[in-house]
């Protein structure tokens, strides 16, 4: 008796559709020596400053090619390398989630439903606004971020409450005194 297979081909197999196999919202058990409920927690929260986060990135990105004045060159140089600090972060975040068994958020469309940071204009605004815009999401996701660092700490997760401190507030305070730094009047020319 023979059985009848096919040769291997070089052809991409596309257009394949599949079942979802973890719903959003939802952790699997993993051996990590955490409850369900830390794990469940910590997933929630990480999901809202990963969007929080992502919304940052964009904006950093956004406002870095839109830039006008005198100050151009020096801030689009600090606006992109902060927005590569809190690209690293998405990706950082983003793992954190699925190492507890949940599933991140990466669609932007979910991005969007999920973050608590106000659409921009689609316009250019002026550079103190700009900037004042980057400092409010920094804010958002800095009050997020303490808050579940504490929660995290009292349900015995420290992994998420360390990158939550020790990456999250620490790179999202930095950020912000550079940018907060750009908006006092000093004049450029004279004393």
């Amino acid at each position: 008796m023979t059985t009848s297979t096919k040769p291997p081909s070089s052809q991409p197999r596309l257009h394949q559709k599949g079942a979802v196999i973890q719903e959003f919202g939802t952790v699997k058990q993993f051996p990590l020596g955490l409850s369900y409920d830390a794990r469940m927690y910590s997933c929630q929260r990480l999901n809202k400053v990963l969007a929080d986060t992502q919304i940052l990135y964009g904006l950093y990105k956004k406002h870095h090619w839109l830039l006008r004045g005198a100050t151009f060159y020096q801030l689009h140089l600090l606006l992109d390398k902060h927005a590569g600090e809190q690209l690293e972060l998405v990706d950082t975040l983003a793992e954190r989630v699925q190492t507890l068994g949940g599933v991140a958020v990466g669609d932007p469309r979910h991005v969007a439903e999920i973050t608590s940071i106000p659409r921009p204009p689609d316009g250019v605004e002026e550079v103190p606004a700009m900037l004042s815009r980057l400092l409010q999401a920094h804010e958002t996701i800095l009050t997020q971020a303490h808050d579940a660092a504490a929660r995290a700490a009292e349900l015995g997760d420290d992994g998420t409450n360390d990158l939550l401190v020790s990456q999250v507030i620490r790179t999202g305070e930095l950020q912000a005194w550079f940018l907060a730094e750009h908006l006092v009047d000093t004049p450029l020319v004279r004393a």
